[in-house]
């Protein structure tokens, strides 16, 4: 059965439904966004995260033609692009936004209908991205040992469980290491419990014990995605990524970085902008304060980790050498995808 997440996004006659990320487990409230405004502010809220912003994304842009309804076209047009701005501004890093807009807007242009157009844009975007994460997840469950424990950090998502079905289809005998990954504690609430549905064996540590399960010999390899890989083969995801593939190397142990595409618009790791969210966050945990008013946080949601201390990034076409990314290009174009947070 197919998990609960890997459908946590729904368009319905009366707006966009999205699942509270934020809560889940623990409670499963969907939340209803009547507007292409209130699925921005959704996304921004860390309502839904990793691959989540893209499929709202997409369905937003529906809600969006349904708002330019009775408009010269030219005037919807342009309203699909402001929405399509506002879309994109709500989270930087991460590059699904502007492709699940481009998708949409293709439908548009190639439809005399604008809703009908913008609804066969979304599908069309929607099935594009699970048949590409099918084959990621497929490519990256060949490079995994046929028995052994992986290593995670936050929570990837469809990548994640495709690579999880595929491993499964192969007769592979996996475990699950996932960090918690605070402040949302994604790995505890997602990673975990997805990978538990799923069947699983599963444990659980604090963001600080990678590097000490790494040297213990407890896991094989360390898997995670990537909100976007840089041409040059930098890597960049979820804060914490970083420490954990430094500690990979320390002791001799692969990484690999799984992605759908190296993003041609971004040459160099100083092509992607690093958001930085608020520091009250990690000042508190589920809602509960954890530290006095005495302290201030500091909350970069991502980090850059350099292709020195990536093994391979792992697209849709198969593996690469992080040197060798330019080489995914020479099989044809490809719309340059990534995942997490």
């Amino acid at each position: 059965m197919e998990p609960l997440l890997a459908r946590s996004v729904r368009l319905e006659d009366d707006g966009v439904h999205v699942l509270d990320r934020r809560n889940f487990p623990f409670e499963k409230v969907w939340v209803r966004c009547a507007t292409v405004a209130e699925v921005a502010k959704a996304i921004e809220d860390m309502v839904t995260q990793s691959s989540g912003p893209y499929f709202a994304a997409l369905w937003g842009m529906v809600l969006a033609a349904r708002e330019a309804r009775g408009l010269p076209r030219e005037e919807a047009r342009a309203y699909l692009d402001q929405a399509g701005q506002l879309l994109i501004a709500t989270r930087r890093t991460n590059n699904h936004l502007r492709k699940a807009v481009a998708a949409v807007l293709a439908g548009v242009d190639d439809d005399d209908d604008l809703e009908a157009g913008a609804l066969k844009g979304a599908e069309a975007g929607d099935e594009r991205y699970r048949e590409r994460s099918r084959r990621l997840g497929a490519h990256t469950a060949e490079l995994l040992p046929d028995e052994g424990a992986v290593l995670t950090h936050c929570w990837a998502d469809l990548y994640l469980t495709e690579t999880v079905t595929a491993a499964q289809a192969m007769g592979k005998r996996l475990r699950f290491v996932c960090t918690e990954t605070r402040p949302y504690l994604q790995g505890a609430r997602l990673t975990a419990e997805t990978l538990a549905e799923m069947g699983v064996d599963t444990t659980l540590i604090t963001d600080g014990m990678g590097a000490a399960v790494m040297s213990t010999g407890q896991v094989d390899v360390l898997l995670t995605a990537a909100d976007r890989v840089t041409m040059d083969g930098h890597v960049v995801n979820k804060v914490g990524t970083l420490g954990l593939a430094v500690a990979a190397q320390a002791f001799d142990l692969p990484f690999l970085a799984m992605v759908q595409a190296p993003d041609r618009l971004a040459p160099t790791a100083g092509d992607v902008p690093i958001e930085y969210r608020p520091g009250d966050d990690v000042l508190h945990t589920l809602g509960r304060r954890t530290a006095t008013d005495r302290a201030r946080g500091l909350y970069p949601a991502f980090d850059v980790t350099p292709p020195r201390f990536v093994t391979s990034v792992v697209t849709d076409r198969g593996a690469y050498a992080p040197h060798e990314l330019a080489d995914y290009y020479v099989e044809g174009d490809g719309d340059g995808g990534a995942v997490h947070e």
